[in-house]
């Protein structure tokens, strides 16, 4: 995978990522909406526990990002 392509994907998933935590898209995702934008786990959670969830996954993304940037045969 290209390496502007890498960084361009990175970026729009961090912006979802910010919108949801920062940004009341948490709010507006709690119920059935979760399952399309989260995970068909998250029906029955709460506006904090989307937030959270999405905090650990962005971070965990991050790092993945990172190595990506060091290894490129790491992004797939």
């Amino acid at each position: 995978m290209a390496l502007w392509l890498w960084c361009t994907l990175f970026i729009g998933y961090s912006l979802y990522c910010w919108w949801i935590i920062g940004y009341g898209g948490a709010h507006w995702v709690v119920g059935w909406k979760s399952w399309f934008f989260i995970d068909w786990l998250a029906l029955d959670w709460t506006a904090e526990q989307i937030r959270m969830y999405v905090l650990i996954i962005w971070l965990a993304s991050l790092v993945y990002f990172i190595l990506g940037l060091w290894k490129p045969e790491l992004r797939f």
